[in-house]
């Protein structure tokens, strides 16, 4: 491209100019005469170059004057008034291949420079040990220079080092300087661009951001530390290194995942948070995984030592009932004092699991939420700091999930700071086996996320970076990563042997001397401590035994707790709603519209959040009303209810579960006066969030003692439409509910209430709109939180016998566990010759079919509205009223899916195994639903001739 501009320049450029041209700055404009003596050759150089990017950038008459020459005009007129002329100042005297020759020059320059702004990190010195490159190619650009022989890629050779150039406006190297000799320019060059840090910044289509970056790692001389911060430094990296050793000491047989091999962590999370104190962040809310969380712990966010050690006894009592989870995935929250700032902050690191990366999306909800309720509409309260292995964060989707929250309106935290711990391997994995990418952070790039590489042996470059990524952060209030390139000196963990996989690095990493070793010698040797104030600083060993004694008398680990409608048809739903109120009956969508709402006077904040839900999926829901004349223009009804109302937060998601759920559940955990509400597009949706659910929502309490009242709403019903979107997969939470089937429960309060609080989540199936209202607002109105688990349906949100009145939902009314037969058959029920129990919408089906065949009188039919935990006290009573009767238990899903292998054993210890448990329903099958309308039909009926078929298990076995 740059060849076809010289040679056209050859011929036209210095041939002819307009007499007068109109010069733009900024909004300004002046006609002028064009000459040396008006021009600055800075100003004529930036037209110029701007002309060669593109010819529009520039006014018509610069235009005019590169690209429409004649060949009628005088040489030496040309000559005077030519750009080289002006670039370089020469004498007109000159000859135009000479002139030519500066242009050239001038060019190569400055393409020279922009080559390392964007490929010097290629050829950074980021591996500590030397052997690898951190992009996984040791590919070196040819438009780098690192000999002078290869200055002929640029037209350049050994003599123009000492000639000296006009700098362009895109680079700070010259400081106070606009010219520097080439020698110079290419010694700045790889100063900034080679040395420990290589950054990626140059894909950023903002001018402003590109220059802020250039400035921070250009200006000469702008990576200065004073002697009080070197000794700071020095002191963070005493403790982080002595930290590891003490534990590899005291427990050397256990799993730690100690941060050996980056220990500069610890300062970089340090300094990290002390820049965004200093710019008025209060608090900061951490992700991390596994490796180095109990030196973070300690040294970050500074959990007593002797709670730490603690938790290495085997004998350890848990503080409250639960499971428990292993010591590295294990939360804290902290409010201290910020010694270099003098203000209060807090540090929340999130207790996650070993699914690398699941924690992201749970850290940016708890964030949001923290920034929502103190009102920071800005980000300069509250932020989030996430910390990544390199393999996960090449490898994890939900990364890139995540990202893609980061700009959206409902979801944005207005910049996060990911910290990279690239160990430049998997568990055994080669990176080159790992990835594609060239770098494990390239994710980034799909946000215009500055990226830092840094060498991790360079203590003083680290915290380098981590001072500009926390000011870009506070600047720009956007996504900023940090590659700490590091090793793992004892592998995964302290049980593997990395030399059966990696020999070549591992040999190496033994020759390695530790970073605490090297970067004291240097400060020693710059004078800046001596030998006897670091063996001061040093005696962070004996705080450790001092905590270690103590926690020997600890019997107990503390656990703080901590696509809109047309205009016409809403118009239509909002007056069918009008008229429902006025004949005091609700459908789905007003039942829920009015739990929201009840709940939004009392004060409780309300977020609704999901794909489509504004709307809703099936178009029922319409809680946001667009104008359909004003674009942007709508209104959310619900927070129109009164002046001290509660905010109402309702707002569609990106296309994305995993993320989103997570985001939903960190969002919930940091309030329990909100209710949070995720719903799924279609039930089975939550397949691709199922790492959210089993290991945070199912078992989070038990691990970690973390209440959390998340309400998840899973549309889900067989309604002939395939095997894809029928199912919500209840069996899969039931299996993950930890109620006893073998034995009936005894609580000498109240029965309900107990049992919630003993449960891990509750699972129901509301039948009807009152059911739905009521579980709802139950769930701020218990004194505890649990998760909460709805299968809402897809037919019954119009079905007009799926109402409720208004008489079920005022006061004295609440949520019903079961609801009962409440027709002929309840009257009179030693008539009764079975009883079926069901739950959801085939309770429906049921009720049609029984009164077809006018059953009435003999066949009872009684909803199981919540599942799990079992309602075992209601349902005995059930069975005693009909204590003659059959029991069935009938379903619309495949026997080995739905609810069955749940209920049935439940039934059975209320029955005391003296009667069978009937199944009716579909038989077992692969998927969950067939995709044949005709056969869908077809076993609808096969199972509903069963159900009321009174002698269709006589003579067969219990």
């Amino acid at each position: 491209r740059l060849s076809n501009h010289f040679l056209y320049m050859q011929a036209k450029l210095c041939q002819h100019q307009p007499a007068r041209v109109t010069l733009r700055r900024g909004c300004s404009s002046r006609v002028t005469q064009l000459s040396p003596s008006v021009l600055s050759s800075s100003y004529v150089e930036e037209m110029y170059y701007a002309w060669l990017e593109d010819p529009r950038s520039v006014h018509e008459s610069w235009d005019a004057y590169f690209r429409n020459a004649q060949a009628s005009s005088p040489v030496g007129e040309a000559e005077e008034r030519r750009p080289s002329m002006l670039l370089q100042g020469r004498a007109m005297s000159q000859t135009p291949a000479m002139s030519l020759k500066v242009v050239e020059d001038h060019l190569a320059v400055h393409n020279l420079i922009r080559a390392y702004q964007i490929r010097g990190h290629h050829v950074a010195q980021l591996d500590p040990l030397g052997i690898l490159t951190a992009d996984i190619d040791s590919f070196v650009p040819s438009d780098l220079i690192t000999t002078i022989d290869k200055l002929g890629f640029y037209g350049l050779d050994e003599s123009d080092l000492d000639k000296t150039f006009q700098l362009p406006s895109t680079t700070f190297i010259g400081g106070h300087e606009t010219t520097l000799p080439l020698r110079e320019i290419i010694h700045r060059l790889e100063t900034s661009y080679c040395g420990h840090i290589g950054m990626e910044f140059m894909f950023i289509n903002n001018v402003e951001q590109c220059q802020w970056i250039r400035q921070k790692f250009e200006t000469p001389g702008i990576m200065k530390f004073t002697d009080r911060e070197k000794r700071t430094l020095l002191a963070r990296l005493v403790r982080s290194t002595r930290f590891e050793d003490f534990l590899a000491r005291k427990w050397s047989s256990e799993k730690r995942f100690g941060l050996e091999g980056c220990e500069v962590l610890i300062p970089a999370l340090k300094m990290i948070i002390d820049r965004s104190s200093a710019a008025g962040i209060e608090s900061v809310i951490i992700g991390m995984p596994h490796r180095g969380r109990l030196n973070v712990l300690a040294n970050v966010v500074r959990k007593d030592l002797d709670q730490i050690f603690c938790q290495f006894d085997p004998k350890l009592e848990a503080a409250d009932e639960g499971s428990g989870d292993v010591k590295y995935h294990l939360g804290m929250y902290h409010e201290r004092i910020n010694r270099e700032t003098d203000k209060n902050i807090t540090l929340s690191l999130m207790a996650n699991p070993s699914h690398l990366e699941a924690v992201d999306p749970v850290v940016q909800g708890k964030t949001k939420a923290e920034q929502f309720y103190r009102g920071d509409t800005e980000g300069k309260k509250v932020m989030s700091i996430l910390m990544h292995g390199d393999a996960a964060f090449a490898g994890q989707g939900v990364v890139y999930e995540t990202f893609h929250l980061s700009e959206l309106p409902s979801y944005t935290t207005l910049g996060t700071i990911h910290v990279v711990v690239n160990n430049q391997i998997g568990f055994t994995t080669d990176p080159r086996m790992a990835r594609s990418s060239p770098y494990p952070t390239d994710v980034a790039r799909v946000v215009n996320a500055p990226i830092f590489h840094v060498n991790a042996d360079d203590p003083e470059a680290v915290m380098y970076v981590c001072r500009v990524a926390a000011e870009w952060r506070s600047t720009f209030n956007k996504d900023v990563v940090i590659d700490l390139v590091c090793y793992r000196r004892f592998g995964h963990n302290e049980m593997d042997e990395p030399m059966f996989t990696q020999p070549l690095m591992y040999k190496q990493i033994r020759k390695q001397e530790h970073v605490l070793k090297k970067y004291a010698d240097k400060l020693i040797s710059e004078g800046v401590v001596t030998l006897q104030e670091f063996e001061e600083v040093a005696k962070y060993d004996k705080i450790c035994e001092e905590a270690y004694t103590a926690s020997k008398d600890e019997k107990i680990l503390h656990i703080r707790h901590w696509l809109d409608s047309p205009w016409p048809r809403v118009s239509r739903i909002l007056r069918g709603r009008a008229d429902m109120v006025s004949k005091r009956t609700v459908d789905w969508a007003l039942g829920e519209y009015m739990a929201f709402g009840s709940l939004l006077k009392d004060g409780i904040h309300v977020r609704l959040s999901g794909q489509d839900v504004e709307r809703g999926t099936f178009s029922h829901r319409h809680h946001v009303l667009h104008d359909q004349e004003v674009d942007k223009r709508f209104c959310i009804p619900l927070n129109h209810l009164s002046p001290d109302q509660a905010p109402y937060t309702v707002c569609n998601s990106s296309l994305s579960e995993y993320g989103v759920l997570g985001f939903e559940l960190g969002f919930a955990m940091a309030s329990p006066n909100a209710l949070v509400c995720w719903e799924a597009q279609f039930g089975d949706f939550h397949n691709t969030a199922q790492c959210i659910i089993d290991q945070f929502i199912s078992s989070g309490q038990a691990k970690w003692v973390r209440n959390n009242g998340i309400v998840l709403l899973l549309p889900h019903g067989m309604e002939g439409m395939g095997p894809e979107h029928s199912s919500a997969r209840p069996e899969r939470f039931l299996q993950m509910s930890k109620d006893d089937p073998d034995r009936y429960p005894e609580f000498t309060g109240d029965f309900e209430v107990q049992q919630l609080y003993d449960c891990n989540w509750i699972v129901v199936n509301c039948s009807t709109p009152a059911n739905y209202f009521h579980v709802l607002r139950r769930q701020i109105l218990l004194p505890f939180r649990k998760p909460l688990i709805i299968f809402t349906p897809k037919s019954l949100l119009r079905l007009p016998e799926a109402r409720s009145s208004f008489d079920e939902m005022t006061t004295g009314t609440k949520f019903r566990r079961i609801i009962p037969d409440e027709g002929p058959a309840s009257k009179n029920p030693g008539k009764v010759k079975r009883v079926i129990f069901c739950t959801g919408k085939v309770y429906y089906e049921l009720a049609k079919e029984r009164k077809q065949l006018k059953l009435e009188d003999t066949v009872a039919v009684v909803r199981l509205e919540q599942i799990s935990p079992f309602p075992f006290d209601l349902i005995k009573a059930e069975v005693e009223l009909y204590d003659n009767a059959e029991m069935i238990w009938c379903q619309e899903e495949h026997k080995n899916m739905g609810y069955y292998d749940y209920v049935r054993p439940r039934f059975l210890t209320v029955l005391s195994n003296k009667k069978p448990v009937w199944y009716v329903g579909r038989d077992p099958a692969a998927a969950p639903a067939t995709g044949n309308k005709f056969t869908h039909l077809a076993e609808l009926k096969r199972f509903m001739d069963t159900a009321f078929d009174l002698s269709a298990f006589e003579g067969r076995s219990f």
